[in-house]
């Protein structure tokens, strides 16, 4: 029979994980396939590992691993996609936005042959406004800047076939951006759409500055179009600056007129600066990815490990 492992970060969700636990059971006791739970403790600072711990006490099919410290969501799905011996994984958050109950359509196109089935939001219930306009903007803003396609309106739920469980598990890169990793491995992919729900307890993780860092992580890690364009400002802004020159000095050989004084030399001056500084900034943000990756760290360290129990 074939095995399906689910993988399920967690970060202080105390609040939500019995209840996620409960709905995710009924789930996998109406799959045909012999299934099991792996939650991954990203450092949680409350009670989370206790309860993953009653969880594991009262559930054969339910493992889990504790990290060292709080290493991010994306080293935590790392461990966990690492940790996956079945044929297949199935990667969800616990906050039930993304509900249990779509796993066994992402299953259904598994079996139909498909390596790698997304979970697309068709709608996003529980969101601000704006959050959804800047969740737009960045998957629309990827589309055009990334040489690998990203799904729009898709997020880390999805299901993996055993083929591309050990494709990823060979790009061991220190800057991780997870939804592009699972594009780039290629494979025959899917999508199945689904309503998204309102959290249902606890508060998230991601305010605006953590999905800010996101993605010019994504940008930055499978793009290099922010480059191209600090070089193409920069040539503007120099070519802007000649012309203007070129006209000042005709208007004051021809016509006499004055040069104009500290007014205009501030403009210039904090212009050309300001479009350096950007062209620096950006520079700075590859290079610090170069140096990220260039010693070479762990991805997480494991402090406690719980496999689930097969059964008999």
């Amino acid at each position: 029979m074939p095995q399906l492992t689910i993988v399920v970060p967690a970060y202080n969700e105390s609040a939500v994980l019995r209840t996620f636990h409960q709905r995710l059971r009924q789930v996998l006791d109406a799959l045909p396939l012999e299934s099991n739970v792996l939650y991954v403790d990203d450092g949680s600072s409350d009670d989370t590992w206790s309860i993953i711990e009653a969880l594991i006490a009262d559930d054969p099919r339910t493992g889990a691993l504790k990290l060292s410290r709080n290493f991010g969501k994306e080293a935590a799905l790392t461990a966990g996609l690492d940790a996956v011996t079945a044929d297949a994984a199935v990667v969800i958050d616990a906050d039930l936005q993304d509900p249990p109950e779509l796993i066994p359509a992402l299953v259904e196109q598994w079996q139909a042959g498909f390596d790698v089935v997304y979970a697309t939001r068709s709608v996003r219930e529980g969101e601000t406004a704006l959050k959804r306009f800047t969740a737009a903007a960045f998957y629309r803003s990827m589309e055009r800047l990334s040489d690998t396609a990203i799904p729009r309106d898709t997020g880390d739920f999805r299901l993996l076939s055993r083929r591309a469980l050990d494709a990823l598990g060979q790009l061991r890169e220190r800057q991780r951006f997870m939804k592009g990793l699972f594009s780039w491995i290629g494979y025959r992919q899917t999508a199945v759409h689904y309503q998204r729900e309102p959290r249902q307890a606890g508060t998230t993780k991601w305010n605006y500055w953590r999905l800010a860092q996101l993605a010019i992580e994504g940008i930055t890690s499978f793009s290099t179009a922010p480059l191209r364009l600090a070089t193409w400002v920069g040539l503007g802004a120099a070519g802007l600056s000649f012309v203007y020159g070129v006209w000042v000095f005709i208007k004051a050989l021809f016509h006499g007129d004055p040069v104009r004084g500290y007014p205009t030399l501030m403009l210039v001056i904090l212009f050309l600066g300001g479009v350096q500084l950007l062209a620096l900034g950006v520079i700075g943000e590859y290079l610090g990815r170069n140096y990220a990756e260039s010693k070479r760290r762990p991805l997480y360290f494991v402090e406690e490990q719980r496999l689930p129990r097969r059964p008999h």
